[in-house]
């Protein structure tokens, strides 16, 4: 198959040309039998061995070789072909469609498909078996109709990529949430599979740091024992971020009062910091989610200070376009522009000394991405670092 071929039967292909066209496209036939005055009109969708009529007026479609077509001379020329008498033109003069064989075709014309890639792929044809003319406005009216037939097609191709791309989106949608079903189920099994060695572990360390205090060589004990509860923060701290973000209950939740319940939580963790709040607004969403976010970002400013130097966080929100940003600000060590986004991937820790597994900031990217919005960190003025988080109003 010749490349030129080839391109005709792949626009074939990909403008679904076989199957049943748009209704618009037999619209557009009985257009061009009206402008031109004739009884019988079509479009043909010519292959590299077919011509297939897919929209007619005034006989029914049907199908026919190639060599056979009148039309296939103008796909070949690739240009408007007007015939006043076909009997009298010797490109057609023999064909089926003119001496009787198929039928008795005298006036034909045709303006080829030309397709946005530059490939033919058919003609609008009207014609008569009675000899006529066509005056120029009828040429341009036959012109302008053909190149919609051509627009018909490349919308109606577009329409079944868009319908397919959204099809795809939703079984991707579908699947994503069938796999964050699995994670989570996955997540609470494996918790509940390490959680129980763990505390016969922990357990048994208890019992042996008992009995060797007294020896005072309980070290080895401690050490293992604090081991232990990193781990089981850290078992916590997966099952956590692998069961947010998911089904959201949403609702009207006043970030006011999440902030004032987590400065409340966050007592101890606080003390001796300076913290202010400000006005912040009332949004939609989860507000159990929204609460371990604000937690998180109060906890991290209090706890990256600099040495000797008591916390001081600012918690505010702001109107901004088709939503709200909240900012929790601090005075503390700071964050280096190249790690401001690292620091949301699972179990990245830039303070390795700091107690913490390395998962809230990324539990908290994705409880607000699950909410339609968006997470980052930024260097503050005058030093420190501000947390913001932005969500939408619905």
């Amino acid at each position: 198959m010749g490349q030129q071929a080839k391109d005709l039967e792949e626009a074939i292909d990909r403008y679904g040309l076989l199957d049943p066209p748009p209704r618009e496209v037999q619209a557009v036939v009985e257009m061009a039998a009206f402008v031109a005055r004739v009884p019988l009109a079509t479009v043909n969708v010519i292959t590299s061995t077919q011509q297939h009529q897919i929209a007619t007026v005034g006989f029914d479609a049907s199908i026919c070789r190639r060599e056979d077509s009148m039309c296939a001379v103008t796909v070949e020329l690739g240009s408007p072909v007007v015939v006043p008498d076909a009997r009298l033109d010797e490109r057609f003069s023999a064909n089926p469609f003119v001496d009787g064989r198929i039928n008795t075709v005298r006036f034909y014309a045709a303006h080829p498909l030309r397709t946005q890639d530059d490939v033919v792929i058919g003609t609008l044809c009207v014609f008569d078996t009675e000899p006529r003319e066509l005056d120029e406005t009828q040429r341009l009216a036959l012109s302008t109709l053909a190149d919609r037939v051509v627009d018909i097609l490349e919308l109606s191709r577009r329409a079944r990529a868009l319908d397919a791309s959204l099809r795809r989106t939703e079984e991707m949608r579908d699947e994503l949430a069938r796999s964050n079903e699995h994670l989570a189920a996955f997540a609470g099994q494996v918790s509940h599979d390490l959680r129980n060695p763990l505390s016969t572990v922990a357990m048994s360390l208890y019992l042996l740091q008992e009995q060797l205090e007294e020896q005072g060589g309980a070290r080895t004990v401690d050490r293992a024992l604090r081991g232990t509860k990193r781990m089981e923060a850290l078992i916590e701290d997966l099952l956590a971020f692998a069961r947010v973000g998911g089904t959201l209950r949403r609702d009207d939740v006043d970030l006011g009062q999440v902030v004032a319940a987590v400065l409340g939580d966050l007592d101890g963790a606080l003390s001796g910091a300076s913290v202010t709040v400000g006005e912040l607004p009332t949004v939609c969403g989860d507000a159990t989610q929204l609460r371990a976010v604000l937690q998180n970002l109060v906890a991290n400013a209090a706890k990256f200070t600099r040495p000797s130097e008591p916390a001081a966080i600012d918690v505010a929100g702001r109107r901004v376009d088709g939503g709200w940003r909240i900012e929790v600000a601090d005075r503390g060590l700071g964050i280096a522009p190249e790690d401001a986004g690292r620091v949301f991937e699972p179990l990245v820790r830039l303070d390795t000394q700091a107690d913490g597994s390395g998962i809230g900031l990324a539990t908290c990217r994705r409880v607000v991405e699950a909410h339609g919005g968006r997470i980052g960190l930024e260097p503050r003025e005058g030093g420190g670092t501000v947390a913001w988080v932005e969500l939408p109003d619905s």
